[in-house]
Protein backbone atom coordinates (compact mmCIF):
# COMPACT_ATOMS: atom_id res chain seq x y z
CA UNK A 1 0.00 0.00 0.00
CA UNK A 2 1.02 3.69 -0.89
CA UNK A 3 2.48 5.04 2.80
CA UNK A 4 2.47 8.49 0.77
CA UNK A 5 -1.56 8.59 -0.25
CA UNK A 6 -3.34 11.76 -1.56
CA UNK A 7 -6.26 12.52 0.96
CA UNK A 8 -8.14 12.86 -1.76
CA UNK A 9 -9.42 12.07 -5.29
CA UNK A 10 -10.28 14.36 -7.64
CA UNK A 11 -12.61 12.91 -10.15
CA UNK A 12 -13.32 13.82 -13.80
CA UNK A 13 -16.84 15.41 -12.94
CA UNK A 14 -19.50 14.58 -10.54
CA UNK A 15 -21.57 12.04 -12.40
CA UNK A 16 -18.43 9.90 -12.17
CA UNK A 17 -18.55 10.97 -8.66
CA UNK A 18 -22.16 9.84 -8.41
CA UNK A 19 -21.22 6.61 -10.71
CA UNK A 20 -18.48 5.32 -8.21
CA UNK A 21 -20.97 6.08 -5.37
CA UNK A 22 -23.76 4.09 -6.67
CA UNK A 23 -20.99 1.03 -7.74
CA UNK A 24 -20.43 1.58 -4.26
CA UNK A 25 -23.46 1.05 -2.68
CA UNK A 26 -24.04 -1.95 -4.69
CA UNK A 27 -21.56 -3.69 -3.35
CA UNK A 28 -22.28 -2.50 -0.29
CA UNK A 29 -25.88 -4.37 -0.46
CA UNK A 30 -24.00 -7.44 -0.97
CA UNK A 31 -21.76 -7.11 2.65
CA UNK A 32 -22.88 -4.18 4.70
CA UNK A 33 -18.99 -4.27 5.90
CA UNK A 34 -17.44 -5.41 2.80
CA UNK A 35 -14.25 -3.42 1.64
CA UNK A 36 -13.22 -1.53 -1.81
CA UNK A 37 -10.01 -1.32 -3.01
CA UNK A 38 -9.31 1.96 -4.85
CA UNK A 39 -6.18 2.19 -6.90
CA UNK A 40 -5.07 5.13 -8.83
CA UNK A 41 -1.89 5.17 -11.32
CA UNK A 42 -2.09 8.71 -13.34
CA UNK A 43 -5.61 9.83 -14.45
CA UNK A 44 -7.03 6.39 -14.10
CA UNK A 45 -8.95 5.08 -10.79
CA UNK A 46 -9.68 1.32 -10.62
CA UNK A 47 -12.26 0.12 -7.55
CA UNK A 48 -11.88 -3.26 -7.14
CA UNK A 49 -15.02 -5.05 -4.77
CA UNK A 50 -15.26 -8.62 -3.72
CA UNK A 51 -18.35 -10.49 -5.12
CA UNK A 52 -18.34 -14.14 -4.37
CA UNK A 53 -15.08 -15.62 -1.63
CA UNK A 54 -12.95 -17.82 -2.55
CA UNK A 55 -11.62 -21.16 -1.30
CA UNK A 56 -8.74 -22.69 -0.16
CA UNK A 57 -5.26 -21.10 -0.48
CA UNK A 58 -5.96 -20.18 -4.20
CA UNK A 59 -9.18 -18.87 -3.85
CA UNK A 60 -10.79 -20.76 -5.96
CA UNK A 61 -14.55 -19.37 -7.54
CA UNK A 62 -12.89 -15.87 -5.84
CA UNK A 63 -15.32 -12.92 -8.01
CA UNK A 64 -14.42 -9.56 -7.64
CA UNK A 65 -15.75 -6.57 -9.57
CA UNK A 66 -14.09 -3.64 -11.21
CA UNK A 67 -14.86 -0.06 -12.28
CA UNK A 68 -12.52 2.96 -13.50
CA UNK A 69 -13.18 6.16 -13.43
CA UNK A 70 -11.60 9.03 -14.90
CA UNK A 71 -9.88 11.36 -12.79
CA UNK A 72 -9.35 15.38 -13.15
CA UNK A 73 -5.68 15.20 -11.42
CA UNK A 74 -3.60 12.29 -11.40
CA UNK A 75 -2.82 10.54 -8.42
CA UNK A 76 -1.19 7.34 -7.29
CA UNK A 77 -3.06 5.45 -4.24
CA UNK A 78 -3.50 2.06 -3.88
CA UNK A 79 -5.48 1.48 -0.49
CA UNK A 80 -8.40 -0.95 1.24
CA UNK A 81 -11.11 1.18 2.85
CA UNK A 82 -14.55 0.28 3.87
CA UNK A 83 -17.33 0.14 1.63
CA UNK A 84 -19.11 2.30 4.01
CA UNK A 85 -16.64 5.22 4.01
CA UNK A 86 -17.10 5.67 0.19
CA UNK A 87 -20.86 5.68 0.12
CA UNK A 88 -20.57 8.05 2.64
CA UNK A 89 -18.03 10.31 1.46
CA UNK A 90 -19.78 10.14 -1.70
CA UNK A 91 -22.92 11.64 -0.30
CA UNK A 92 -21.73 14.44 1.38
CA UNK A 93 -19.96 15.86 -1.06
CA UNK A 94 -22.45 17.67 -2.72
CA UNK A 95 -21.71 19.89 -6.01
CA UNK A 96 -17.70 18.61 -5.48
CA UNK A 97 -16.34 16.13 -8.22
CA UNK A 98 -13.90 15.41 -5.18
CA UNK A 99 -13.66 11.87 -2.92
CA UNK A 100 -11.55 12.55 0.20
CA UNK A 101 -9.83 9.26 1.11
CA UNK A 102 -10.87 7.50 3.87
CA UNK A 103 -8.19 7.64 6.85
CA UNK A 104 -9.53 3.70 7.80
CA UNK A 105 -7.71 0.85 6.43
CA UNK A 106 -9.16 -3.00 6.63
CA UNK A 107 -8.21 -6.27 5.38
CA UNK A 108 -10.29 -8.74 2.91
CA UNK A 109 -9.07 -12.11 2.14
CA UNK A 110 -10.45 -11.25 -1.69
CA UNK A 111 -7.81 -8.34 -1.66
CA UNK A 112 -4.88 -11.07 -1.99
CA UNK A 113 -5.99 -12.83 -4.95
CA UNK A 114 -4.93 -10.83 -7.95
CA UNK A 115 -6.00 -11.41 -11.47
CA UNK A 116 -3.22 -11.25 -14.41
CA UNK A 117 -2.84 -8.10 -16.18
CA UNK A 118 -2.11 -9.73 -19.35
CA UNK A 119 -2.11 -12.91 -21.30
CA UNK A 120 -6.11 -12.70 -21.76
CA UNK A 121 -7.33 -14.54 -24.94
CA UNK A 122 -11.00 -13.97 -26.18
CA UNK A 123 -13.83 -15.90 -26.38
CA UNK A 124 -16.98 -16.41 -27.63
CA UNK A 125 -19.34 -12.83 -26.19
CA UNK A 126 -22.51 -13.09 -24.57
CA UNK A 127 -25.77 -11.87 -24.55
CA UNK A 128 -27.09 -9.12 -21.41
CA UNK A 129 -30.33 -11.04 -21.60
CA UNK A 130 -28.65 -14.47 -21.06
CA UNK A 131 -26.48 -12.95 -18.36
CA UNK A 132 -29.14 -11.45 -16.45
CA UNK A 133 -31.51 -15.10 -16.93
CA UNK A 134 -28.77 -17.43 -15.58
CA UNK A 135 -28.09 -14.54 -13.20
CA UNK A 136 -31.68 -14.17 -11.57
CA UNK A 137 -31.89 -18.88 -11.84
CA UNK A 138 -29.04 -18.80 -10.14
CA UNK A 139 -30.26 -16.58 -7.39
CA UNK A 140 -33.75 -17.89 -6.85
CA UNK A 141 -31.82 -21.62 -6.86
CA UNK A 142 -29.98 -20.12 -3.93
CA UNK A 143 -32.64 -19.05 -2.29
CA UNK A 144 -35.58 -21.96 -2.93
CA UNK A 145 -32.19 -23.93 -1.70
CA UNK A 146 -31.60 -22.28 1.54
CA UNK A 147 -34.29 -21.83 3.48
CA UNK A 148 -34.39 -20.34 6.89
CA UNK A 149 -32.43 -22.14 9.86
CA UNK A 150 -29.95 -23.57 6.96
CA UNK A 151 -26.20 -23.59 8.23
CA UNK A 152 -23.92 -21.04 7.52
CA UNK A 153 -21.90 -24.52 6.00
CA UNK A 154 -24.41 -25.38 3.79
CA UNK A 155 -25.23 -22.54 2.43
CA UNK A 156 -21.56 -21.53 1.42
CA UNK A 157 -21.89 -25.66 -0.69
CA UNK A 158 -25.08 -24.38 -2.09
CA UNK A 159 -23.72 -21.16 -3.62
CA UNK A 160 -20.22 -22.47 -4.36
CA UNK A 161 -22.38 -25.00 -6.52
CA UNK A 162 -24.52 -22.46 -8.53
CA UNK A 163 -22.05 -19.91 -8.95
CA UNK A 164 -19.49 -21.72 -10.39
CA UNK A 165 -20.99 -23.87 -12.92
CA UNK A 166 -21.15 -22.77 -16.34
CA UNK A 167 -24.08 -20.61 -17.86
CA UNK A 168 -26.24 -22.66 -20.33
CA UNK A 169 -25.09 -23.02 -23.75
CA UNK A 170 -21.95 -20.40 -22.50
CA UNK A 171 -19.30 -23.00 -21.97
CA UNK A 172 -16.64 -20.47 -21.39
CA UNK A 173 -18.80 -18.20 -18.40
CA UNK A 174 -19.38 -19.53 -15.23
CA UNK A 175 -22.15 -18.13 -13.87
CA UNK A 176 -20.36 -16.47 -10.95
CA UNK A 177 -19.96 -13.61 -13.90
CA UNK A 178 -23.46 -13.26 -14.38
CA UNK A 179 -24.13 -12.31 -11.31
CA UNK A 180 -21.34 -10.20 -10.47
CA UNK A 181 -22.47 -7.97 -13.45
CA UNK A 182 -26.09 -8.24 -12.12
CA UNK A 183 -25.55 -6.78 -8.90
CA UNK A 184 -23.25 -4.33 -9.90
CA UNK A 185 -25.29 -3.07 -12.02
CA UNK A 186 -23.13 -3.72 -15.45
CA UNK A 187 -26.03 -4.81 -17.56
CA UNK A 188 -27.65 -2.73 -19.99
CA UNK A 189 -30.47 -4.53 -22.35
CA UNK A 190 -29.31 -5.19 -26.37
CA UNK A 191 -25.10 -5.20 -24.89
CA UNK A 192 -23.07 -7.50 -25.40
CA UNK A 193 -20.30 -8.68 -22.73
CA UNK A 194 -16.89 -9.55 -24.11
CA UNK A 195 -15.54 -12.63 -22.30
CA UNK A 196 -11.55 -13.27 -21.93
CA UNK A 197 -9.67 -15.89 -19.99
CA UNK A 198 -6.08 -15.39 -18.68
CA UNK A 199 -4.85 -19.16 -17.07
CA UNK A 200 -7.46 -19.92 -14.05
CA UNK A 201 -8.77 -16.58 -14.42
CA UNK A 202 -12.58 -15.25 -16.72
CA UNK A 203 -13.15 -11.85 -17.58
CA UNK A 204 -16.24 -10.06 -18.46
CA UNK A 205 -16.90 -6.49 -19.71
CA UNK A 206 -19.27 -4.47 -20.85
CA UNK A 207 -19.34 -0.39 -21.08
CA UNK A 208 -19.95 -0.61 -17.35
CA UNK A 209 -17.75 -2.38 -15.78
CA UNK A 210 -15.95 -5.64 -15.06
CA UNK A 211 -16.28 -9.07 -13.49
CA UNK A 212 -13.52 -11.28 -12.92
CA UNK A 213 -13.48 -14.99 -11.82
CA UNK A 214 -11.40 -17.94 -10.57
CA UNK A 215 -11.61 -21.23 -11.60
Amino acid sequence: MNAAAPSRLVLADVETLLDLGRYAARARALDADGAVRLQAVGSVLAAWVGVLPGTGLLGIGTTLGLRTSALAEPAQLDVLVPLAAVTDRVAHEGELAMLPVPPMRVNAAWAAVSPPRGGWQAAAPISSEALQRSASEGIAEVTDGAPDGSGAAAVAALRAQVWRRPITDAPDVPAALAFAAYVLGFLSPGEEATVAASGPWTRLTTQAGHALTRS
